[in-house]
Parts: structure tokens; sequence; C-alpha cells
């Protein structure tokens, strides 16, 4: 993609314009990986922006430099809130202050780590323009300790305190926002915090992964401005959001308060399948049905992990810090013991009614555990009686819970039923949104007025017997029918980013496209003469010769006799001999199972060499077409040398929908059944390449074959439609590849990407791909980059 730099960089002519386009050029490409196009023109009108700031070139550089290493840390949406914000404070202070804000940005990125907490560090910093200008400069010279120790909730008490502190102090703004004060270093001390959350995600994310074999995304939060108490956990839009830093609790370090908030978060994720109904229930009785279902998830994840308990247990055996004074309601104090014993089955209260309930609650769990609506029972049960024993306090005594690891529950209450239905309904294709029904003939007459179900249905019914159309002559299936569908494979995927395995990431889902006129593959022979011609002396060539017998071998299984009678007359005359008096015998078998692994992405239906809308579009052969007939002519000559072949395809929707197309299997004969499916091939959907390729080396690994091979024709890179990283789906196609070469299957790419020089090469190899510069050519290339592989 060419761009002309020239615009953007209208103020910065005092300078030399071509070093300025150079910088500008290196780090739009470090932004185009990993922004959106919607993120890079953002990024473009920031550019513009720092310019009609007049505030040098240095600041305009810094931004073009520093965004994309900020975009990495909070993701692009943050661009405009950033680019406003130093427009604001463009009138309050000088642009070396403003250029040094720019220069942290990658580094307040790196250690809020959330896009809502970023934007509350920009509040910050407007606020401090207007109540402490002069401390910005130096504030910015330490930011690195500043943000190294403190939660953002913690740097803003430290600067407000510094700036009311020194309101009319101009000197005194100096040295404390510097630090070289002593009240400077003491409340920062006192602001201080234990264990940070940007200093462990990484070691969270491991432990999950450890535990539940699969990805759980946690993002920080900051609710600490007024107070250190902060938010508590919370579980929204699939991401858990844990406090941006813990202090140590009763003893028990601020880390092991993060494993254990974590890994509860990630069992109510696990466990939580359906949605509690809040209806009828005032909010002391959620509150009491919260303790259960916290209880009942903390067991099922316990069942398979018993070391957890350990983990939890400890938050209600820890006692109190010395000079603590414990005093809870006693209905706080009912709960609280409760829970415990639900924990502990060991556990033996004073008072019948937690014993009570514990016991009812552990028989449900192990009769129906899966179930919910056990927590509901049991915690409507428990208020009923508790109420009996103790006043209810307000809610705000009851909200405040003693336990410091547990979320707030408002994951499991869902008011609308159809918004817990739908809700991950969009990370799901349009495919897998159906729900299939089997159903009676008779409930198929008497309630469907159309037995036909379109793509879009939200109900499909399917019978366990054909439906006979008299008329017709034949099942419905056979008239109108839609090929079934797979039960799902299962690939993991690999995430350059931490160098792990995702596991059961993509889902295949092997498909049957529509079908077409055989007769339109036997015409291709015809259509491409020439090259059939050409590709006859290849099949000649490669087709396998049985016992060959080649002579001038020293040793061998026969003796050449003419070879000896020469030898012997060499020695009678005094000469030395020709000692290759032997012949070699060989059998030439080709020991070959191959699959022609088509790319069918939407980009296969451009045409070749026109426009849309311009003349002759419509009768200009497209991609597919090409891909079609060059397949077609391989198929052909494989097929005549005699080898083990299968011809597939693919198309992917995210990561749920990896379709896979099996047009010729190993087992099926290139017959006119397998030409039709050819002649009906389509293109459509995105290339998720790594997933397709691990399945075409699957079906491989099922065929006794010494030689294994997959040829893969593609016009484009890996991309889907769930992934905004591009490095990503590269490097997950690097390592099916070299997967795949580790089980003794090569893999070689023909590619129609003229640019694929930049990527292909790193994917498979210098010696695994070949380009084809000119489409025309492909019918052509494809045998003969086959031949060259296996001959």
């Amino acid at each position: 993609m060419s761009i002309d730099f020239s615009e953007f960089l209208s103020c910065l002519k005092a300078d030399p314009e071509h070093a300025h386009a150079q910088a500008l050029e290196s780090s739009y490409q470090e932004a185009a990986r990993v922004m959106s196009p919607q993120g890079l023109d953002h990024y473009l009108t920031g550019i513009k922006a720092m310019c009609t700031l007049n505030k040098g070139a240095d600041l305009v550089m810094t931004y073009v430099q520093e965004m994309p290493g900020v975009v990495k840390e909070v993701g692009e949406d943050i661009i405009p809130d950033i680019v406003s914000a130093l427009m604001k404070l463009s009138s309050h202070t000088s642009g070396t202050v403003i250029t040094l804000m720019m220069a942290n940005m990658p580094l307040a990125a790196s250690r809020l780590g959330d896009f809502e907490v970023m934007r509350g560090y920009l509040n910050l910093l407007h606020q401090l323009a207007g109540k402490a200008p002069r401390g910005l400069r130096p504030m910015m010279e330490n930011m690195d300790e500043l943000l190294s120790k403190l939660t953002l909730g913690g740097l803003r008490r430290w600067a407000l305190w510094g700036a009311q502190a020194h309101a009319r102090d101009l000197d005194g703004q100096l040295a404390y926002f510097g630090l070289k004060t002593e009240s400077s270093r003491a409340v920062l001390q006192k602001e201080r915090r234990g264990t940070l959350f940007v200093d462990n995600q990484r070691k969270l994310n491991f432990y999950l992964r450890a535990l539940w074999g699969r990805a759980f995304f946690m993002r920080p939060t900051s609710g600490d401005y007024e107070s250190r108490t902060g938010l508590k956990p919370f579980i929204e839009d699939f991401q858990i959001h844990l406090p941006d830093a813990f202090d140590a609790w009763r003893g028990i370090s601020g880390m092991e308060l993060y494993r254990a908030a974590a890994a509860h978060c990630a069992a109510h994720m696990v466990y939580t399948t359906q949605p509690l109904s809040a209806e009828q229930l005032n909010p002391v009785q959620r509150i009491f049905v919260e303790l259960f279902e916290d209880a009942r998830v903390e067991a099922l994840a316990i069942r398979e992990f018993p070391g957890m308990k350990k983990l939890w247990l400890q938050f209600f055996t820890a006692p109190p810090d010395a000079g603590e004074t414990v005093q809870l309601h006693p209905l706080v104090d009912l709960m609280l013991r409760l829970a415990r014993a639900l924990l502990d089955e060991d556990y033996q209260d004073s008072e019948a009614l937690i014993d009570e309930s514990a016991t009812a609650f552990r028989a449900a769990l192990a009769e129906r555990g899966d179930d919910n609506q056990i927590s509901w029972n049991a915690g409507v049960d428990f208020y009923n009686r508790a109420v009996q024993i103790a006043a209810i306090p307000s809610m705000r005594v009851l909200e405040d819970s003693p336990i410091p690891y547990r979320d707030d529950n408002d994951y499991i209450w869902y008011f609308d039923e159809n918004l817990f239905v739908t809700r991950g309904m969009d990370y799901l294709p349009a495919s897998q949104q159906q729900v299939r029904r089997n159903v009676s003939v008779m409930e198929m007459v008497n309630e469907l007025d159309c037995e036909l179900a379109g793509d879009d249905a939200q109900e499909i019914w399917t019978l366990s017997t054909e439906f006979w159309l008299d008329q017709e002559a034949c099942t419905i299936n056979e008239l109108e029918g839609k090929e079934p569908v797979s039960e799902p494979y299962h690939y993991q995927e690999w995430d350059y980013h931490v160098q792990l395995y995702r596991p059961d990431w993509a889902t295949i889902l092997e498909r049957r496209q529509g079908r077409g006129d055989p007769e339109a593959m036997d015409e291709i022979l015809t259509k491409h003469k020439p090259v059939a011609s050409r590709i006859r002396h290849l099949i000649d060539a490669l087709q396998p010769q049985g016992i060959v017998r080649r002579r001038g071998y020293e040793e061998g299984e026969e003796l050449d006799l003419n070879a000896a009678v020469r030898a012997m007359i060499d020695i009678r005359r005094g000469v030395m001999p020709d000692p290759r008096i032997n012949i070699r015998i060989t059998r030439h078998v080709r020991d070959l199972s191959i699959v022609v692994l088509m790319d069918l992405s939407q980009s296969t239906n451009e045409k070749i060499g026109f426009k849309e809308g311009e003349p002759g579009y419509e009768e200009a052969p497209s991609i597919l077409d090409l891909t079609r007939e060059s397949t077609g002519l391989l198929a052909w000559a494989i097929d005549s040398i005699g080898d083990n072949f299968a011809v597939h395809g693919f198309a992917s929707d995210g990561r749920h929908d990896v379709q896979y197309y099996r047009f010729k299997d190993f087992n099926q004969p290139y017959d006119d059944d397998a030409k039709s499916r050819m002649a009906g091939m389509k293109g459509g959907l995105s290339t998720r390449m790594g997933a397709a390729l691990r399945h075409a080396g699957w079906h491989l690994t099922q065929q006794p074959a010494q030689k294994r091979l997959v040829l893969l024709v593609t016009d484009g890179e890996p991309a889907d439609i769930d992934e905004r990283d591009p490095q990503y789906l590269r490097h997950d196609a690097k390592k099916a590849v070299e997967d795949l070469r580790m089980r003794g299957i090569h893999t070689y790419c023909l590619t129609l990407d003229p640019d694929a020089d930049r990527y292909v090469a790193r994917i498979f190899g210098e010696n695994g791909y070949s380009i084809v510069d000119q489409v025309e050519r492909l019918p052509e290339r494809l045998p003969a980059v086959f031949a060259a592989l296996t001959g």
C-alpha cells in the first residue's frame, strides 16, 4: 500500500522532509500491523492535529513513533482520546512538556494495561495541568518510577496531595513532583500497593490456562481513587476484571489473592451454563443465593483440582491481623460461617441451621451439581430460616463482603433471558446459530407448509427416515436436500505472543458444496490442449516402470556377461580391467499420497484483468475458474500416473467455523461424481490456513504411504474475521507447517499473491513455495510443480 505522506508532513518543512517521511513510513508499517483501517485513519488524522498545535517537529515525530506502541497495549480506540487530551493540554503547558507526555504514553499504557484506566490517566493529566502546571515536567521525568510503584488511584492521590500542598509554591511543586522532598517520598511510600496486577498478569494467564486448558482474558480496573479499597472483581463481556493492585490480607500475599480471585471468576465462567432468575427475589435473598452459587462453582472446581480447596479455604481460617478489630453484624457473621461450612465439609458450627443447610446442599450437589437451580432453592430456603435468627441490616452492610477474593456475582444474574442466550452469539458464525430437532413424519407433514429451511432458519427439523415424494419418484433429500455437516474437529492454534498453543481453539466442519456438470471438467482438457499435451509427457516420465536393470555397477544382483568378457580380455592383454561388470536391479514403485488443498476464500471470486463495471467483466475468468481448471488438469495427470490423491478445499468464518470441503477423497476414483463436485466449487469467506493444513495433514496420516505431500494453492495470506493481528495467523500457519514436517508430511505452497515474498518464505521455508506472477499461467504451472516435487 503506497501512501502520500506529504500532506501529513506539511508542518515540518523546516527540516529535511525526506528524513521525516522515512520515519513516518517506518512507523506507519508498524501501525498497519496492529491497527484496523479505521485505526490507521485516526492515526493519520492525529498527525495533522499535532501539526496544527504548532508545538514543534519533536511533538509530531514523537506521536508518529510512539502511538503504535500505545495501541499494542490498550487498543486503537485510545487514539482519539490521546489526541483530544494533548490538544486540550496545549493551552496549559509548553510543547516540550506535551512531547514528554507523548513519549511516556507507551510506558503508561503498558503499566496501566486497560483502555478505561488509560482514560483515567489522561483525565488526571488534565487536572494537574490546571492545578500544578509547573509539576508536570518533573512528574513526566520520573514517570517510570511512579508507575512501577503506584496504581492509577495511588498516582492520583499522590499528585493531588502535592498540587494542594504546594498550590502557591512554584518551587515546591518542582521539588515535590521531582521526588526531591521528604514529603513527596513519604506520600509515595504511603500510597504504594503490595502486588500490582500488571506485574503478574502473565503468570495469572498461565495459571488459569494450566488449570482449564483454555484462555481467559483478564483486564485491570482502577476504582481506588478516593480510598485504597478498590473495586471488587467482576466478569463482563467474557473478560475477568481484577483490581489493579492487591495488598496482603491477614498474612496472605497479594499474589495469593490474585490467584484465588482469578480462579473463582474462571470457575463461574466454566461452570455457569444458564442464568439464574431474579424474579420475586428481594436484594437480600439474591445475596444468599449468590453465596450458594459461589460454593457450587468452587465445589465443581475442587472436584477437578483438589488443591483449589487449600487456596480458597485459607481466607476463612486466617486469623485477624494484630490490632484489627472485627465487628460483624450477626447476619453477616452467619453468612461468613455458612460460606466456610459449604467449602469445608470437616467444619462443624454451633448453629444447627448452618450444618443442616451445608449437608443438604452437598447432597443436592452430588445429585445434580451442574444445575444452578439448587443454589436458588438453597439460598431462598436459608434466607427464610436465617431471618428468624438475626435481623436484616442495611444493604450497604451486607454488600460489604468480608471475603476479599470473591466477585460481585453480576455475571450469574440476567433479567432478560434472551440477552443471556444471545450473549456471545456474536462470537459465533451465523451458520452455528441454528437449533436442530428430530421430528416424526406426521409432525413434519402437519405442522409445516414448506419442508425446506433456509440458511437463516432459527430451527431445522430433520427426519430419521426418508421422506418419499411419489410424483418426483425420489426422496426430498435427493431432490432438495443439503449434504450433512460432519462432527466437529478441534485443532490447537499457536499464539506467538505467549509462545504456547491454544488448545482446541479452531473448529473444522467438513461440508459439501453444490454439484456442477462433470462435462465441464472434461472440457478443460480441450480448452488447454497444448498444456495437456505437455502434461502427457510428464505422465510418461513419472509413471512407474516396474523392474529396471541398470548396467555398469561394481556391485549388483547379476553379472553383466558382455562387461565380464571385456574385463577378461583386458586382463589377458595386461591392461587394468573395468571393475563395473555387474547389473543392479531396481523396482520403480511410486509410494505417494498427496492432498491438493485449495484456498476457496472470497478473494478467489475476483475477475482477472477487469474491474467491476468495466466492459467484459462478466465474461472474464475469475481466480476460482483458473484454480478449478489447474486442479482439473492436475487431477487428470495424477490419476493417469496412478498416485493416491485427494482434492480438498477450505474457507473460514471465524475460528468456530473453518469449513473444509472434500471434492475427491483418497479412496474415491476420479469419476463423474468427483468431477461434478469440482465443477460446483464456489468461493467465499476467509482464509484460516493453519487449521486447514492441520486437517489435511490428519487425512494424510490415515494413508499408508512413504511420501506424503500437501500441495496448497492460495491467492493470499492467512486472514480471518476474528483476528485483527495479521501476524497471528501467519505464525500459526508456520507452526502448522513445522508440525506436519515433524510427522513426515511435506508442505508446498503455490501462491498467486504477487506480494507474497514478505510472508510466504517465513511460513513455508525458502524452498517450500512458488509465486505465480501471471495468474493466467496457473493451469500449466500447477502440474509442473507437482512433477518437480514428486519426480
